[in-house]
């Protein structure tokens, strides 16, 4: 086709699928950068290469990297995955691109140099430690004296974080998560610790161009116990742009973009609003997952991909419109459907109430009839989600409850496996 240009996505996995439409509509091609040779299993099969001029893999030699992309001579890269930012760093400093460049990497993916960063620019942060040890961190647990959360340097969706609620809690989740394996197939290279914090959890999504950032959506959460896990999410729902909560969350949000170099593109900011103000709980430079931008899309008219699309290639109209609140159209939630149990799925008895709801509109199925469900304890082990979309907030927020009472231990017929 007849292109404008060409932009390059690193490591563009899940929602990254929708960028490509979009910058063809922009009348640009987009080329795929995979950082590694072998594609994280996790994510093999979210990946659709016919959406992409290119596929080119790095194989350790960046100056070859360098090369390849620079063939198709693209006006921006940037990561389409959690997996992508270190190397999207990289590769868009070493082409002369605009980039969040190489010097605040570390601090944009390890989560413990994260925090640190926020805290040395003097933005609220969690109490933590970086554990060398399961007895280390037992002492730094009962000194602290609550509850506190254990989870690997790098990794996403949630895998391997661990509430616990006392110093034994703490070495066993220690002992779990060193040196295992997480979602991208890698080792662990260490474990942080991070005091419980309280409060609702929000996430903001935005998109920077040149330091300035524009909030493409913001999302609540409800959450609950289960299955041994202190707090997980079982739906979210988008919040208008202003609020009593909003207005505390996205200057902090801001502060907290700025700490960690984000100069360009999209990222998602997960916090929690306390009673003393928003904390950081941890911040991807990358588009949200579970295909919230494109349910955003959806419920305003533009979502993070729109808003990606012009920073990187008008860059003229992202400022124009950089501080225009988004406005919805139609509310929106996505609820997930949350098992204790474990076996065989042989149904799920209350999906035909569900369907009948009035803001129903769409079910992602993980567990086929017949496969196997596990209880959830994190983003890898929801059965589903429902979505669920209407002109009224209250139409959502009732359908949001009548789903939380419908699934339980009565929606899944199991039967054991041997």
């Amino acid at each position: 086709m007849d292109t404008k240009g060409y932009v390059v996505i690193v490591d563009a996995f899940a929602p990254a699928r929708f960028f490509p439409p979009e910058f063809h509509e922009a009348g640009y091609a987009c080329v795929r950068v995979q950082s590694t040779p072998e594609i994280p299993p996790a994510f093999a099969g979210s990946l659709d290469l016919t959406l992409y001029a290119d596929n080119i893999v790095h194989t350790g030699d960046l100056e070859e990297t360098v090369r390849a992309a620079g063939a198709y001579e693209p006006v921006a890269v940037f990561a389409g995955s959690e997996f992508g930012v270190e190397f999207a760093d990289r590769l868009s400093e070493a082409m002369g691109l605009p980039t969040n460049g190489t010097e605040l990497s570390a601090a944009r993916r390890d989560k413990f140099t994260m925090i640190e960063t926020i805290k040395a620019a003097g933005v609220r942060g969690a109490r933590q430690l970086l554990a060398t040890s399961a007895d280390e961190l037992a002492q730094w647990h009962k000194d602290l004296g609550t509850r506190v959360v254990v989870k690997p340097l790098k990794s996403a969706g949630n895998d391997g974080v661990k509430f616990c609620a006392t110093p034994e809690e703490s070495t066993a989740a220690f002992l779990e998560l060193a040196g295992a394996e997480n979602l991208f197939s890698q080792r662990n290279e260490g474990i942080v610790a991070q005091e419980h914090l309280f409060g609702g959890e929000y996430m903001v999504n935005t998109v920077s161009r040149d330091g300035k950032h524009h909030v493409t959506d913001i999302i609540a959460t409800t959450r609950l116990s289960v299955n041994g896990v202190h707090d997980i999410s079982n739906s979210c729902y988008l919040l208008p742009r202003h609020g009593e909560a909003q207005d505390q969350l996205v200057p902090y949000a801001f502060e907290v973009l700025d700490a960690l170099g984000v100069r360009h593109g999209p990222s998602h900011i997960e916090l929690k609003l306390t009673p003393s103000g928003p904390v950081l709980i941890e911040m991807g430079a990358r588009i949200c997952g579970g295909d919230l931008p494109h349910y955003v899309q959806l419920a305003t008219g533009e979502s993070p991909f729109d808003w990606t699309v012009d920073a990187f290639v008008r860059p003229d109209r992202f400022h124009e419109r950089r501080d225009n609140d988004y406005e919805i159209q139609r509310y929106f939630a996505s609820v997930g459907l949350v098992s204790a149990k474990e076996g065989r799925l042989e149904s799920l008895r209350h999906l035909k109430e569900i369907e009948e709801l009035e803001s129903f509109h769409d079910l992602s199925q993980f567990v086929p009839l017949g496969g196997t469900v596990v209880p959830t304890v994190n983003d890898s082990t929801y059965i589903g989600f429902v979505r669920l979309f209407h002109e009224l907030e209250e139409v959502v927020m009732r359908d949001i409850n009548t789903i939380h009472y419908l699934d339980g231990d009565g929606m899944y017929a199991i039967s054991e496996e041997s």
